[in-house]
């Protein structure tokens, strides 16, 4: 049976509140992308959204909260964390920070880590059902993992329509790509996944940001790329395949596999991880073609640095 799709009024989200106290999954609308919701205390519902996705389990969630005040419960944040979260929050940005000991986001939404990954979105639709809850949802892009994130009602029904319970139909999300990733757990905070929210505003507002870990260690979502890498090794930048090399290719021109062949970086972050993986399956060495920077080719480069180091 197709997940109904519900234009979000009050009639709406109370379907949808009964729906996650029961473990169930609603895909809700977020300034970003469509989010998978369920709820973020209950191991049952998050191990079916994992399940639902076929997404690792040692990936973690973000985390959806009503309010700072709701995060400041659940994570520790800093006197230049909350201002950061004061300038940005509600919106698309998501703070990394150390769990509290009293927080009630399940182990398995963080991958079993010490660590929390917690959002204030600004979508309404988002804002009222998380307000009316009164408990975290994690909420990850409502598709398959790999698949290009959807920004309309009607992509969830298509991607995942036979699979999850209800969704709140909330219009076009305005971003289109999701949030912004810091770690801010330290004395500056350190940029994890590029977003709307580029490094230069952070920086205006809590000085001092840099770009990536220090450490490698997997603390949020686009954290855990090395658990992607293939066995194969990989050569980037590479313009053409050399001797015993598949080429995965990106605008126009011979290629084993093409992640975009009309050069779109949406596109090509859809394709990268399953093409990779069919690569691995038949090859022993992949050369990947350059990827524009700026913007998705960002987030992009940095999942391809992270799959080829073998540090």
């Amino acid at each position: 049976m197709t997940a109904p799709i519900l234009t979000a009024d009050n009639a709406a989200i109370e379907r949808a509140l009964a729906c996650l106290g029961e473990g169930g999954l609603v895909a809700m609308p977020t300034e970003t992308v469509y989010g998978l919701a369920g709820d973020a205390t209950r191991p049952d519902a998050v191990a079916r959204i994992y399940e639902v996705k076929e997404r690792p389990v040692f990936n973690p969630l973000i985390a959806h909260v009503a309010s700072a005040e709701a995060a400041f419960a659940q994570g520790d944040f800093s006197d230049r964390a909350r201002s950061l979260a004061a300038a940005f929050w509600p919106g698309p940005l998501t703070f990394v920070v150390n769990a509290t000991g009293g927080t009630t986001v399940c182990e398995l939404a963080r991958a079993g880590l010490e660590t929390l990954a917690l959002r204030v979105p600004a979508h309404p639709v988002a804002r009222n059902l998380l307000s009316a809850y009164g408990k975290p949802l994690v909420a990850p892009s409502a598709n398959p993992s790999g698949r290009i994130s959807p920004t309309l009602a009607t992509h969830v029904s298509t991607d995942l329509g036979e699979r999850i319970d209800l969704i709140l139909d909330g219009g076009r999300c305005t971003e289109g790509i999701e949030s912004t990733v810091i770690d801010a757990r330290g004395a500056a905070p350190v940029l994890l996944r590029p977003g709307t929210i580029p490094a230069a505003e952070i920086d205006r507002v809590w000085p001092g940001v840099t770009l990536g870990g220090s450490d490698g260690k997997p603390i949020s979502p686009g954290q855990l790329l090395r658990h992607y890498a293939p066995d194969a090794s990989l050569r980037l930048n590479a313009d053409s395949a050399g001797q015993d090399e598949a080429y995965l290719g990106f605008g126009p021109g011979e290629a084993t596999l093409n992640l975009s062949p009309t050069a779109s970086l949406a596109e090509a972050a859809a394709n990268l991880f399953s093409m990779l993986r069919t690569l691995d399956a038949a090859h022993h060495r992949i050369a990947v073609a350059p990827i524009p920077i700026g913007g998705l080719g960002d987030a992009i480069n940095d999942r391809l640095a992270r799959a080829a180091d073998r540090s």
